[in-house]
């Protein structure tokens, strides 16, 4: 991915279609492997790729920037949500009012604990990225990639299940240990499109 304002609309608008998804489909738990977590895992995954993207090829500035979007753009998002949910049916609607309901509305404790992770998790994963980069002299890309996001990750678990659920589930530390490993995971899967998407950039972090 070469460094044009084209590409970084495209990058933003994947970053945050991840985002504004993660945070539909996160009331849903599945079972993976025995491990519970929300479907969010896999959308929101892709956010840390794509900010990790966007400060090796447009530096970090342009990363915080992203950043603070997506939290503005998820503020917005729940308060239309929020709306569209108050808003009076249509008469010939009303008995799918209740389930448009269910599927999009979440408690505020849960609303309060994504955006406190988010605001946390995001802001250490583009400011450990450059510390990562600087500290090898921007050798390794692997090392910087995985080391923001793998720490990121743990700062994200760890916030949103403490806030979230602290007191209304059994083990607060497994909820933990199983998002943080299946997170894990997809963090390490996402390497090579990492090395892919900015294979035009030098070790300094400039295109060729």
């Amino acid at each position: 991915m070469k460094k044009t304002q084209s590409n970084l609309v495209i990058i933003n608008a994947v970053f945050i279609m991840s985002l504004l998804v993660a945070n539909v489909v996160a009331s849903k738990v599945v079972n993976l492997f025995g491990l519970i977590v929300p479907a969010a895992v896999v959308a929101y995954a892709i956010t840390f790729l794509a900010t990790d993207v966007i400060n090796e090829i447009w530096g970090k500035q342009e990363a915080d920037r992203t950043v603070k979007l997506g939290l503005v753009i998820q503020v917005s998002a729940l308060l239309l949500i929020g709306l569209a949910i108050v808003l009076p049916p249509a008469p010939f609607a009303i008995e799918f009012s209740d389930m448009f309901t269910t599927v999009l509305k979440q408690s505020w404790r849960v609303v309060f604990a994504s955006l406190v992770a988010y605001a946390f998790s995001q802001a250490h994963d583009v400011m450990s990225f450059n510390f990562w980069r600087k500290k090898t002299d921007g050798k390794h890309k692997w090392l910087r990639n995985n080391a923001s996001t793998l720490v990121s990750q743990i700062i994200d678990t760890a916030i949103f299940i403490t806030i979230a659920f602290w007191g209304t589930v059994p083990s607060i530390l497994w909820m933990i240990f199983s998002q943080y490993i299946v997170k894990a995971i997809l963090a390490l899967l996402d390497t090579p499109f990492f090395y892919l998407l900015t294979k035009h950039t030098t070790k300094h972090g400039t295109t060729k």
